[in-house]
């Protein structure tokens, strides 16, 4: 596993556009410690201070920061695929393969790579959101600090599917472009679908139905958290009420998709001509 890793990291660290792009991953999170100490002066009247308004509470800020850090995953996806189709641009793929490396090291080298970034990524967002929490939250019992830490996983889980997802368009359309451009149609096809169900049958089944979609299932492990900081402000509003929480049987769907992705992208490799 350390030799498969060490391998595609050296791939990455060579090349200067991943390093930009993985630096700039890895910075956009810390941007939410701006969000706490944004001040907005309301026309002159009176002050808004976001981390006084009581949303960097534990443990509610778990909920908050996983939500916007997931936001930059894009970022990474863009080195993702990059890797792939620069193995091909490249000659590279084949190369390796000469060389001694087997099609499933090959597929688990950036699987690998993927779990490590994504890992990173988690610890820096929970770093995060301790030091704001411990900083503006009232609340500083332990037992109220690890609640929800949940939000942590399930943030960890949706950055290793959406990125297999990223590998698998790349195996299958060998251009980081093009592979991009394929998220983006499947995202248009989800809610397309969604519509025709909606249209069809009924909007509530439509909907369940769409949450098992693979960008929309990956979603939903982290749902917005603007309602839910609203329900705090305003909590007599019965009809702000939602579910918000961390499920494990979204999270096993979320599993079987990247296991799915990762299946199909060493399906591809092994059946593809090189």
């Amino acid at each position: 596993m350390l030799r498969l890793l060490n391998l595609e990291l050296q791939k990455l660290l060579l090349n200067r556009t991943s390093k930009v792009l993985i630096f700039i991953s890895f910075v956009l999170p810390f941007f939410i410690i701006l969000l706490s100490s944004l001040k907005i002066n309301v026309f002159g009247f009176f002050t808004l201070e976001l981390g006084e308004l009581g949303v960097f509470n534990f443990p509610i800020i778990w909920h908050l920061t996983t939500f916007f850090s997931s936001q930059f995953k894009f970022f990474f996806a863009i080195v993702v695929v990059s890797m792939i189709g620069n193995e091909y641009s490249n000659k590279t793929l084949k190369q390796n393969l000469i060389d001694g490396l087997s099609k499933k090291e090959f597929i688990l080298s950036k699987f690998y790579t993927i779990i490590f970034f994504s890992l990173v990524s988690t610890v820096l967002t929970a770093f995060i959101s301790l030091c704001i929490g411990l900083y503006y939250s009232s609340y500083t019992e332990v037992g109220i600090i690890l609640m929800e830490t949940e939000f942590l996983l399930a943030y960890f889980v949706k950055l290793v599917a959406f990125f297999s997802l990223c590998l698998f368009f790349g195996m299958l359309v060998k251009r980081s472009a093009f592979a991009l451009a394929f998220l983006f149609i499947l995202f248009i096809v989800e809610w397309i679908a969604f519509g025709l169900m909606a249209w069809q049958w009924d909007a509530n089944v439509a909907e369940k139905i769409q949450n098992i979609f693979p960008l929309k299932s990956m979603y939903k492990l982290i749902d917005q958290p603007f309602q839910r900081i609203a329900m705090t402000k305003f909590p007599d509003k019965a009809e702000l009420a939602y579910d918000y929480a961390v499920h494990w049987h979204e999270m096993a769907l979320v599993l079987g998709w990247t296991a799915l992705f990762i299946f199909l992208s060493y399906r591809l490799l092994k059946k593809r001509d090189l």
